[in-house]
């Protein structure tokens, strides 16, 4: 049992807070049904509070058909049977509350279901009617209009544009199990605050807004042409509109928001963190970069750049459940992150991964913002190469089975070494196969072992609480060898991590507060690791 954390009361955690995001089908699972539930999650909160999270974050836990994971969401004021019931996920706030972790919810606005009310409805309806006003229906083109309305490119492979019987064409950003809403609606406008209002009545103290950029287009639906701004559907400028109506209902309640912010701009990037709209965007620069320290050090200047001017945190991330585990990642050839390259049998060398990811997590810990864990990280989890005829995401099949997916990072979490199922469930197989080995990451085998991903996560997350220096502030660049990034904070507090290939000197320090492998018997800090001192 680690440490018990201070809880934090300021009204500003949000800055500085490490947040941990839950898959909840992949978390536990408390019936034994062999998916991931409330139930199971209320079961181990414990652990995250040993862990010393200031939130956890759950990606969708809504009724669903579960066609891409949850985010093909059919009533978002209803749990999943899967998951359990609204009065578990109300339990699950307030439990999670008085153990001093706030919850986070996702909002999915851009799309929803095929098989919510209102898109039924609005096929029923037929061409012309209100109810298809709500979504992005058309005519198509050709002589019969047999060809789409557009050429717009998927977010996913595959078309954007699926046809009805009745021969209009609706637009889908993702599969097509997923109609985009129409955002110039202003029913659509009302129908989300009224969701916000619901779950901030619930307790939640945050939303995670997927996929924030994209819920406007372009009116004319023009057809998509390379490097031509405004990009049709992607930051356009209606965005910030929405986005100042929904800032001052969270303002109402205290409660903050995260977007998934996809963009180039630097300077666009900024707009969404202006003081009236959203308070902490993903950083997605920094987890896409390789393990190379001219590359690590351009991707923390450019996120810090860009913050600055808006006076908003920076958020860090190593991998979420859309991305390659850290571990595998930094065991490869290739260490960046780029959904196109992703393949089948690439090699990877988990010795090397795992110290690069040791060293990463106090990289990261140590920057200037809010930290946000995937479930597992902790446990140093590689990535999963699941049998082709249990891959169930949307993205392998509408690459015609080239792209593995994202179900390799998804795999249902091992809790107890010698319990069935590695502890996740106790009756049914886990919806996702655990490969072989799997038990020997469970937490209660890590809880006792000294040296493990778990323990170093642990005490890295009580010294970022108890310590000076940490957190939300300046960060000061360090003369350092080449290879090598250095960097002091406020206090004092020291970071170094060395990307070369041989040991090197620490720089003049008082104390020494933890380090991720063992220094040499001559006290240099060897390749692939990093250090946090006390100058």
């Amino acid at each position: 049992m680690a440490a018990p954390h201070p809880p934090r009361t300021d009204d500003h955690w949000w800055r500085d807070a490490v947040i941990y995001q839950v898959y909840p089908r992949s978390f536990a699972d408390g019936d034994g049904d062999g998916i991931g539930d409330l139930a199971g999650a209320r079961a181990r909160l414990s652990h995250l509070a040993d862990l010393g999270v200031d939130a956890v974050w759950f990606t969708p836990w809504y009724a669903s058909p579960m066609v891409d994971g949850g985010y093909d969401v059919a009533d978002y004021r209803a749990i999943d049977p899967a998951f359990g019931t609204l009065e578990e996920a109300e339990k699950l706030i307030a439990q999670a509350a008085e153990m001093g972790i706030r919850v986070i919810v996702d909002i999915v606005p851009n799309h929803v279901s095929d098989q919510h009310p209102w898109f039924r409805a609005a096929v029923e309806a037929g061409p012309g009617s209100p109810e298809r006003e709500l979504f992005h229906f058309r005519p198509g083109r050709g002589e019969h209009g047999e060809l789409p309305p557009n050429d717009w490119p998927s977010q996913f492979a595959g078309p954007t544009w699926t046809r009805v019987p009745d021969g209009e064409w609706y637009l889908h950003l993702f599969t097509p199990e997923q109609p985009d809403l129409n955002w110039d609606h202003p029913a659509v406008r009302r129908e989300h605050e009224d969701i916000l209002r619901f779950w901030f009545e619930r307790g939640v103290a945050g939303v995670r807004i997927d996929s924030a950029a994209l819920l406007v287009k372009d009116p004319a639906l023009a057809d998509f042409q390379e490097g031509v701004d405004p990009h049709p559907y992607i930051d356009q400028d209606g965005l910030h509109d929405i986005y100042r109506s929904w800032r001052a209902i969270a303002d109402e309640y205290g409660a903050v928001f995260v977007g998934e912010v996809w963009l180039p701009d630097a300077e666009r990037f900024a707009r969404y963190l202006r003081p009236d709209e959203l308070h902490t965007a993903f950083n997605f620069t920094f987890l896409t970069s390789p393990w190379q320290p001219d590359r690590l050090r351009a991707a923390i200047d450019d996120t810090l750049a860009e913050h600055a001017p808006v006076g908003a945190p920076a958020t860090w991330v190593l991998c979420n459940h859309d991305v390659t585990r850290t571990v595998t990642r930094y065991g490869r050839e290739d260490t960046a992150f780029d959904f196109a390259t992703k393949a089948f049998g690439t090699p990877t060398d988990l010795d090397l991964g795992t110290r690069r990811a040791r060293a990463a997590a106090l990289l990261t810990l140590a920057l200037p913002g809010s930290v946000y864990l995937y479930q597992g990280e902790e446990l140093g989890l590689p990535e999963a190469e699941v049998p082709r005829d249990r891959i169930q995401d949307p993205m392998h099949f509408r690459s015609g089975g080239t792209d593995p997916g994202r179900d390799g990072c998804r795999i249902p979490l091992p809790w107890n070494a010698d319990a069935p199922h590695a502890g996740f469930g106790s009756r049914d197989e886990p919806w996702l196969p655990q490969p072989a080995g799997w038990a020997a990451y469970a937490v209660d085998r890590q809880s006792d072992d000294p040296e493990s991903m778990l323990t170093l996560y642990r005490r890295a997350l009580l010294l970022r609480r108890t310590e000076k220096g940490f957190g939300d502030g300046p960060l000061t660049w360090l003369p350092a060898p080449e290879g090598v990034l250095a960097f002091g904070r406020p206090h004092g507090l020291l970071c170094v991590v060395n990307l070369s290939a041989a040991p090197v000197e620490l720089p003049q320090h008082e104390r020494l507060l933890l380090c991720s492998g063992t220094l040499t018997s001559d006290g240099r800090l060897p390749a692939d690791m990093a250090v946090w001192l006390r100058g």
